[in-house]
């Protein structure tokens, strides 16, 4: 099964692949729901991502990833004690080392509609640069974390974090690049990354 054969389930309307990157051409200023945004931005910046009902097609959807790239054999690089926490009773092969994985398997603090980036900070990469990661990027997520823009994620980590606020707050936007991107400012210094979103409903 390919990673785009599920995009929006439950009630919510389908939205074929193609239909994404005929609208995404004309995705900006678009007056249209945030998770729409990101979707047709994310796809454009080069993401892949599986939308879940429930837990279990979170599963469902991490093994369908790691069949298609042949990564049975492969540990999950992460620096993310939240993630593990969730998935504990999976018994995921994590390891907290660099050098012996191709794969990180992270969370993010939200999800940027208007330009389809995923923001992290030191609670997922502690210091680390995004050009240190490895260039296949698995981020779980939830709906509620999709927000509008940077500067409302912004005040949200400030709300979330009162008494610290977290250090390293890096959006990954440019996952390939391409004829539009090549020459934005924000993708310099950057590697193009092979990225796959899980997408949990929570709301």
């Amino acid at each position: 099964m390919g990673v785009f054969d599920r995009l929006f389930g439950g009630g919510k309307k389908k939205i074929s692949k193609e239909e994404l990157e005929t609208r995404g051409e004309h995705a900006t200023g678009l007056n249209i729901p945030v998770d729409e945004k990101f979707t047709i931005n994310f796809t454009k910046n080069g993401g892949k991502f599986i939308y879940c009902e429930n837990f279990n097609e979170v599963l469902d959807g991490l093994n369908n990833i790691v069949s298609e790239n042949n990564w049975q054999n492969h540990l999950f690089y992460t620096l993310d004690d939240n993630l593990k926490e969730r998935f504990v009773n999976e018994k995921l092969p994590f390891t907290s080392l660099r050098k012996e994985s191709d794969i990180f398997f992270t969370t993010c603090e939200n999800l940027i509609a208007h330009n389809g980036s995923i923001l992290v900070c030191s609670h997922q990469i502690k210091e680390h640069k995004l050009t240190e990661l490895p260039t296949n990027l698995i981020v779980f997520a939830t709906t509620s974390q999709l927000i509008d823009s940077i500067s409302e994620a912004l005040k949200e980590i400030k709300n979330k974090y009162k008494t610290r606020i977290p250090d390293n707050i890096t959006a990954l936007k440019h996952f390939q690049l391409s004829d539009e991107n090549k020459n934005d400012f924000l993708s310099y210094g950057s590697a193009s990354k092979n990225i796959y979103l899980l997408l949990l409903e929570d709301y």
